[in-house]
């Protein structure tokens, strides 16, 4: 994993270089809203992500204090991936982005999440981020 290299004093450049490619983000998508957690289930999401884009991913995350990763419980030579208090504070920018596309994107969104995105955002959001920190604490 290469260092970040921050190319302004932008907010939103500085997020980018953190979080700006598709795959990091697909990543903690997966970790909230779909419970994985190792390696094997990240590879099962539906848009095939290669081994080395998906290793690299992870230990950016990593490095970057977004997700820890443990041995996992039962088979030492399989990790665990959690998010960090800094990861978890992703989820209202996941919600924010599923929200716009459902509104401006022609893209498939789980109605029954949709709605309840719509109708409660907020506490939604406090919903995700509680489930992933109970897996943390798991």
């Amino acid at each position: 994993m290469k260092e970040l290299k921050q190319r302004s004093t932008c907010p939103i450049s500085t997020s980018l270089d953190v979080l700006g490619d598709k795959w990091t983000l697909l990543i903690v998508r997966d970790m909230v809203f779909a419970g994985k957690s190792t390696y094997g289930q990240f590879l099962q999401s539906a848009e095939k992500m290669a081994t080395n884009i998906l290793a690299d991913r992870l230990a950016g995350l990593e490095a970057q204090g977004i997700v820890s990763k443990t041995v996992a419980a039962d088979k030492k030579s399989k990790f665990t991936y959690r998010l960090t208090e800094k990861g978890l504070d992703i989820v209202p920018i996941l919600v924010e982005l599923m929200l716009w596309s459902a509104k401006h994107c022609p893209a498939i969104v789980d109605p029954s999440l949709l709605a309840e995105l719509q109708t409660g955002k907020d506490a939604a959001i406090e919903k995700y981020q509680r489930l992933a920190r109970e897996k943390v604490l798991a």
